[in-house]
This record gives structure tokens, C-alpha cells and sequence, in this order.
């Protein structure tokens, strides 16, 4: 199976919220093509009510079988990223961050049990490796409905049928 990855930053606000269970929300914010040489959960910016985290590094897989995935959302006005992020057991910050440039996996994860999904723009960089990767392994696939076997009708014979 052919694959490649590259490693970005993931970046992902903390912003408060006027709530009675909660006091603040984790969303995703931006990725950075090149993961910075600084700690997880590094402050980046603070402004009133919303802060930027950086959360760390990141892996976008891609893979030849899922080219028309890629396709599709490289056709997009502005093709997306899903991030998705577990919370920690009694932490302060997230934990378990990933990426993918596939529609179909991204909304797979909504699904998950992630406690934070969302999408942010794909950098241009980033948009351009994924290009020369589609353009290198697309392979279009002809869809073939099957046809039935009309003439013996499944091939199950009913009890005392001959």
C-alpha cells in the first residue's frame, strides 16, 4: 500500500464561555506546516476570552486507496483539515491529537467519542503535497453495478423443489 506523512503543529483555542456546567471550551484553531521546536501546550496569544495553545505535533497519513478523498476536498474553495482530541483524565490540556486531510475519516471523527472535532484550513504547502500525492496515485474507479443471475434465481432451492 503506498503512504506518506508529514508531521505539522496543531494549534487549538481555549475559549471561555458563559455557561452554568463549564467555564471554557477547547476548538481548533489552526496548523502550522512545520511543527514548532517548543512544548506542548506552549501559550502562543491571549486575547479577552480566547487563548491559543500550541498542542503539539501531529501526523497527516495519506494513502494511495484514498485519493478521491483528497480529490474532493483539494476541489473545495478552501479544503479543510479535521482535527480531533481526547481530554485528558484530570488534565488541563487535551491529549491525543489528530489529523487527517480525508473527508470521510473526518467526519468518522464526530463518531469517535473525541471530545473535540473541528476543521481549519489547509495551509497552501500542505494543499500542494497533497496534490502531487493525488496526481502521483489517483487511480479512477469505474463503478460496476453487479448484475443478478436471472436465470436461476439465486441458486437456492426451496425444501421438496427438485
Amino acid at each position: 500500500m503506498t503512504q506518506e506523512s508529514r508531521n505539522i503543529g496543531v494549534v487549538i483555542a481555549r475559549r471561555r464561555v458563559d455557561n452554568p456546567w463549564v467555564d471554557h471550551v477547547w476548538v481548533p484553531h489552526a496548523v502550522l506546516a512545520q511543527a514548532p521546536d517548543v512544548a506542548d501546550w506552549t501559550l502562543i496569544a491571549e486575547d479577552g476570552d480566547v487563548s491559543l495553545h500550541y498542542a503539539g505535533e501531529a501526523s497527516i497519513e495519506l494513502f494511495a486507496s484514498d485519493t478521491a478523498n483528497y480529490r474532493d476536498n483539494l476541489a473545495l474553495d478552501e479544503p479543510r483539515l479535521w482535527i480531533a482530541c481526547r481530554s485528558r483524565e484530570g488534565g488541563a490540556f487535551p491529549d491525543s491529537v489528530r489529523v487527517t486531510a480525508d473527508p470521510t475519516e473526518g467526519e468518522a471523527f464526530f463518531e469517535s467519542g473525541a471530545d473535540i472535532v473541528g476543521t481549519v484550513a489547509m495551509p497552501a504547502d500542505t494543499r500542494a503535497w497533497i496534490d502531487v500525492f493525488v496526481e502521483a496515485f489517483h487511480v479512477e474507479r469505474v463503478f460496476q453495478k453487479r448484475q443478478r443471475d436471472r436465470a436461476g434465481g439465486g441458486g437456492r432451492k426451496r425444501e421438496g423443489e427438485t
